[in-house]
């Protein structure tokens, strides 16, 4: 894949329910990068999220996952994208080791490598003491990290997350974050939602903010503070300054 592909573009993306949650979004993600998207309880975050996912289909508009018509072959672009949804899915009656396993055969990794990235991510996220219970008894925090290695385990290059912080403890969460850079680092794009403000502005390297279904501002952090004509002000500001001009305009 060429490095001037898009890991994700999403052209003219509406998806309606009894008003419209997202009306017209335009959004590109590049390969290796960290993208924050923003936006108040509502906004369209996580419906545009499923819809490049493949869990929802758009009324209207595309979406391209290195230069993948994921519209049109859903397929073959879910092989490069991995999701975590907000509230961790797993299979409570399977080891951690198990559903990794459970989920790398899914996907047809080969038995060895599944293994060998089962353990790797199990260390990563520092769930070694628990690789062989149940996830039935697992706190939030470690539900969400068995299915962040979940997402993981087939080695895609578009990961997108949706709330991952939400729930867990100081510790947890900066093992996620730490997770989340190295595979940044390795060329993987992320698309990451929170409500948390501060992991944003300190690991996203291009933030959108969404309102209505619509994406009002983008940018880097300086960009966004160059929008707001304030140089040093918070990502929460700036946040909070966008949705006051928009409910002003509106």
């Amino acid at each position: 894949m060429s490095l001037n592909t898009p890991a994700l573009e999403i052209r003219g993306l509406v998806k309606r329910f009894k008003t419209p949650a997202v009306d017209g979004l335009d959004l590109t993600v590049r390969p290796g990068e960290f993208y924050a998207l923003l936006g108040p309880n509502g906004a369209g975050k996580t419906t545009s999220l499923k819809i490049v996912t493949g869990l929802l289909r758009p009324d209207a508009g595309s979406v391209s996952v290195y230069g993948i018509d994921a519209l049109a072959d859903p397929v073959a672009a879910k092989r490069l994208v991995a999701w975590v949804p907000d509230e961790p899915m797993i299979y409570d009656k399977l080891t951690p080791y198990e559903y990794l396993q459970f989920v790398a055969g899914l996907w047809g990794v080969e038995p060895k490598l599944a293994e060998a990235r089962a353990r790797e991510l199990i260390g990563w996220l520092g769930l070694e003491p628990h690789g062989q219970e149940r996830c039935q008894g697992f706190s939030r925090g470690m539900r969400q990290k068995v299915a962040l290695a979940g997402a993981l385990v087939h080695d895609p290059l578009l990961l997108v997350l949706d709330e991952p912080l939400t729930g867990l403890d100081a510790g947890s969460a900066r093992q996620v974050k730490e997770v989340l850079a190295a595979r940044r680092a390795e060329g993987v794009a992320v698309v990451m939602t929170t409500h948390i403000l501060e992991v944003a502005e300190r690991m996203a390297e291009r933030i959108g903010v969404i309102h209505k279904g619509r994406l009002i501002a983008e940018g880097t952090l300086d960009e966004l503070r160059g929008h707001a004509g304030q140089s040093e002000t918070s990502l929460e500001d700036i946040f909070l300054q966008l949705l006051a001009q928009e409910s002003d305009a509106a």
